[in-house]
């Protein structure tokens, strides 16, 4: 989780050592997106903050290159 501003950014990071299998935000199915929404919620909801915004992002590494997707889902 970052705050930005009045944004909270929460970023779902995810490490391939090859993308022989595909991309590592491939990994971030549609069912996981709705796990991290309302995991969001919930952390939102027991730290009694209010945020100006959401932002879900996803942080592919694959070896030692790191590609951040901003608001990916």
């Amino acid at each position: 989780m970052l705050l930005r501003g009045r944004i909270i950014v929460f970023c779902e990071v995810k490490t391939r050592s090859s993308d022989a299998y595909g991309s590592p935000a491939s990994a971030v199915t549609s069912t996981k997106q709705a796990r991290l929404r309302k995991l969001g919620l919930r952390w939102i909801d027991a730290h009694d903050v209010r945020p100006g915004g959401l932002r879900f992002d996803v942080a592919c590494v694959i070896g030692r290159d790191v590609n951040v997707i901003e608001s990916a889902f």
